[in-house]
């Protein structure tokens, strides 16, 4: 017998073993037993099953269970199954401080938030020494909840006003029941699933959304500046959008040679889409768009504000329409 197999299985019968607490290092007995009795096949499943319901089916320690038991036959989750109680009760001992950070911070910072929310999401996930770390530090983590709370609040109807302000690209009538703005980075990946997300809402709703597309270029994408102030340039001969799709297909080549190439196809005005970008023409217009978005703390693309509250997550339809359904339903 492969002398590797034989250590890998035998550490798996030992891993079994601190699983279920009541088994002695004498339980191969218990286990010869076992293998006399019907076991189901699914006993593996089950005690993952059982185990990650209480870890959290997301945790880390859920993720070693599955990848622990993938080890065991079907007589050795048996018999780990016999006492999963215990090792139920040991995992909720050490959740315990999750549990506790989860309650604190949802009290301060209000149990009815987008915060709060996040904040039960992600803790299912932390091991237990993650959590008692941030109660440590609970001060801390609480004032930065709190920053992030504030901007999760909806923007004031002027602030609002003044991110679908001026000759900006949009579509859908201005009086739209819902009115959706999103700061964009045409070299961002995730903003190119954002952009097929507003395609599909552009077909779905229709003059239902007035939707307002501004500039966001984030520093560490080296096309990305030049490629907002190409999408202006195409914007004032009245083809931003076909010139938007045409970056987002082709977010590896915005190099200066690539845009003209785009602005050669789609029909427009090449020697004064040019000139545009040898002058810098729209480079002002691009940095201001920065600074607003900046005012309404954008730090990051895609952002999108529907009715002046933040999107949760701006690339997925789904998602988006639950939001956009809810806004027209609320408009009566």
């Amino acid at each position: 017998m492969n002398q590797g197999y034989f250590s890998l299985r035998r550490c798996a019968v030992v891993l079994a073993s601190a699983l279920s607490v009541g088994i002695s290092m004498g339980g191969c007995n218990q286990m010869q037993k076992e293998k006399t009795e019907k076991v189901s096949p699914k006993a593996c499943e089950d005690l993952s099953a059982r185990l990650c319901k209480e870890a959290g089916d997301t945790s880390a320690t859920c993720t070693s269970v599955k990848s622990t038991v993938e080890l065991f036959t079907p007589e050795t989750c048996a018999v780990a199954l016999k006492s999963v109680d215990k090792s139920v009760a040991k995992l909720g001992d050490k959740r315990k401080k999750c549990d506790e950070l989860q309650t604190k911070l949802c009290n301060d910072i209000g149990p009815t938030t987008k915060t709060c929310e996040m904040v039960k999401t992600h803790t299912k996930t932390f091991p237990p020494e993650r959590c008692e770390m941030m109660l440590g530090r609970y001060a801390e983590v609480l004032a930065d909840l709190k920053k992030q709370e504030d901007r999760n609040k909806p923007l004031s109807p002027e602030k609002l006003a003044s991110l679908t302000a001026g000759d900006v690209p949009s579509f859908g009538p201005k009086d739209a029941k819902v009115t959706i703005v999103e700061f964009s980075d045409f070299e961002c990946p995730f903003c190119s699933k954002a952009a097929s997300t507003v395609t599909e809402v552009k077909k779905k709703y229709g003059d239902k959304v007035h939707f307002v597309f501004r500039q966001f270029p984030l520093s560490f994408h080296p096309n990305a500046h030049v490629a907002s102030q190409a999408a202006l340039a195409a914007h004032a001969q009245g083809k931003f959008w076909q010139f938007h799709d045409k970056l987002f297909e082709n977010q590896k080549k915005l190099d200066r040679e690539s845009l003209e190439g785009y602005a050669k196809e789609l029909g427009l005005d090449v020697a004064k889409f040019k000139k545009a970008l040898d002058d810098k023409t729209y480079a002002p217009a691009v940095d201001a768009e920065m600074k607003l978005g900046e005012g309404v703390a954008v730090d990051g693309t895609p952002t999108m504000f529907l009715n002046g509250a933040r999107v949760g997550n701006p690339s997925d339809i789904g998602e988006l329409s639950k939001e956009i359904d809810a806004a027209l339903k609320a408009q009566g």
